[in-house]
């Protein structure tokens, strides 16, 4: 499947985001991962914070790209992280962990599952690894974006 098949079945929709947005993006992604990270809190909370710097980087990988999710389409985070094979060329490998991770979330948001300590710290792990990855691509391909660390 391509961006563009994803645009003709509604899954995608076109998007032209501002530098600024983009870079308030990039930073709401560290904040995120920051936040995963105080160790005070509950492991579920670490997690969700984890987990929602991955659909960060997922959204910047479409937005970089000229798309965004269909939000009133079922499954729009299954296919932001789907993308980001094309979006921003992760690895198939870390797509199938991080749809694993998807699956953990939605257990836990709405049947109540405990998150285990190991899930979280792949959880957060996983969202540093993007996080470094999308900076990475953003440095090679969008130059211009002029990322504040």
């Amino acid at each position: 499947m391509s961006l563009e098949n994803l645009l003709k079945i509604k899954q995608l929709q076109l998007h032209d985001p501002s530098n600024e947005a983009l870079l308030r993006l990039l930073d709401a992604i560290k904040r995120n991962i920051e936040d995963s990270q105080v160790d005070v809190v509950s492991g579920e909370t670490r997690f969700d914070a984890a987990y929602k710097a991955i659909m960060q980087c997922a959204m910047l990988g479409l937005w970089l790209n000229g798309y965004r999710t269909s939000t009133s389409q079922p499954g729009h985070h299954q296919t932001a992280i789907q993308a980001l094979s094309m979006t921003v060329g992760i690895d198939k490998s870390a797509i199938i962990v991080l749809n694993a991770l998807r699956k953990q979330r939605n257990v836990s948001d709405y049947e109540g599952d405990p998150v285990s300590d190991e899930v979280v710290i792949e959880c957060i792990k996983q969202a540093e690894n993007l996080y470094k990855h999308m900076l990475n691509w953003v440095r090679i391909n969008r130059p211009g974006l002029n990322i504040r660390l």
